[in-house]
């Protein structure tokens, strides 16, 4: 009989709500079947733990005396957007340090930016403020300086675009020399193969359709409570699906909210990636109300029966073709290793499975312990057909250098 997520709750406050992680509930699906499992199990646990580059926060930095209109704000040296009101800035996690020399990076260099900046707040560290204003008769100050930190700030939220993405490219290079991209450093022809998902513990690949999921969804974001904003930027439910629902390639995305001074900065780490830039580690885990036998069939599905595409980073991906040359398992992916067009590649994970398991047993203990319920979304994320999106920018294109 089919569960609300009013009754749910009812169990959860109670203490009797039955609660398993996403791991733990392929193997209930498989022993019970889908209509076994939806009577026996109220909530799955998710989690993922990887890089996320579209995120930022968005820091109220407090008026100064006399009074600022911050017209451009760096935050140990990492430029932050000031075009808000007076001492509102949005400070992105690729954002990197003011003076860095850009694409003429050399590989091997480590960079420092945005997630790193946000990595040291939420440690509790200083980070020095530097702020220019233009004077003006109700906002006279030109130039400010400081030291600040996350108790000191009036506002720290985290404020991320585009989050857990649902399903990923496994990158390869077909090229003859190394190249250094989002997804790591691929070396040539064929050497490796890089992911980016938890596979079967993935929140998105475990509510495929967003059932579920929705506009105000409660989730683990950054070791604290955040939620669902909206649908994520380049959220793109339009592309084909197997038979459970489950999209072949990237499909939905999640903009995600939460108070920083809330969250840990075991969940939340600035990141350096090898001759490409910088990104900012997210923890992420979504709860999943098993409200019927079809809901628990998609979160009880196994890595085996979850695929992602093969897509070309040395020549594809850049002229944005983006074909697929494989089609592999998470299950393969898991293994170590894959087969591509009869070679065999080493596969590497850029998404912490140990991390997404902890974060999915972390969120399961906040449910059984009555610290953790269940919202029910107010709005459902866009379905098939209910949005445009994935459209190329037209225009002139020059590459320099």
């Amino acid at each position: 009989m089919p569960k609300t997520v009013a009754e749910i709750n009812r169990r959860i406050a109670s203490g009797e709500a039955v609660v398993v992680t996403a791991e733990e509930m392929v193997e209930v699906v498989r022993k019970d079947g889908p209509d076994g499992a939806a009577a026996k199990i109220d909530v799955v646990t998710t989690g993922t733990f990887g890089a996320m580059c579209s995120s930022g926060v968005l820091l109220n930095l407090g008026h100064t005396t006399p009074r600022m209109k911050m017209r451009r704000v760096w935050l140990n040296e990492v430029e932050a957007y000031a075009g808000l009101a007076a001492v509102d800035v949005y400070l992105g996690a690729t954002q990197v340090i003011d003076g860095d020399p850009g694409n003429a990076v050399r590989p091997g260099l480590f960079r420092y930016g945005g997630g790193h900046v946000i990595g040291e707040l939420v440690k509790g560290n200083e980070v020095r403020l530097r702020a220019e204003g233009d004077g003006t008769d109700c906002y006279p100050l030109r130039k400010f300086e400081t030291w600040v930190n996350l108790k000191t700030l009036n506002e720290a939220v985290l404020l991320n675009p585009r989050n857990a993405y649902q399903n990923y490219n496994v990158a390869v290079n077909r090229s003859k020399r190394a190249i250094y991209t989002y997804m790591g450093v691929l070396r040539p022809n064929f050497g490796n193969a890089n992911y980016s998902s938890a596979g079967e513990l993935s929140p998105l690949l475990k509510d495929p359709t967003c059932r579920t999921i929705g506009v105000g969804t409660r989730v683990f974001l950054g070791g604290a409570s955040g939620y669902v904003a909206w649908p994520g930027t380049q959220h793109n439910p339009n592309v084909k699906r197997d038979k459970s629902g489950v999209p072949l390639s990237g499909a939905g995305t999640l903009a995600l909210v939460g108070d920083l001074k809330e969250m840990s900065s075991e969940w939340l780490v600035g990141l350096s990636l090898l001759g490409y830039g910088v990104s900012l580690a997210v923890g992420v885990g979504v709860p999943i109300p098993v409200l019927d036998a079809d809901v628990a069939a998609a979160a009880g599905l196994p890595d085996a029966e979850l695929t992602a595409p093969v897509v070309d980073y040395g020549e594809d991906y850049p002229a944005g073709k983006t074909k697929e040359l494989a089609r592999v398992s998470y299950a393969e992916l898991k293994s170590g290793s894959i087969t591509v067009k009869g070679k065999t590649v080493p596969t590497a994970s850029l998404s912490s499975v140990p991390k997404a398991r902890k974060i999915a047993e972390t969120l399961k203990a906040w449910i059984e312990k009555a610290e953790f319920s269940l919202a029910e979304p107010v709005a459902p994320l866009p379905g098939p057909g209910e949005v445009a999106t994935g459209r190329p920018l037209v225009g002139r294109a020059r590459l320099e250098g």
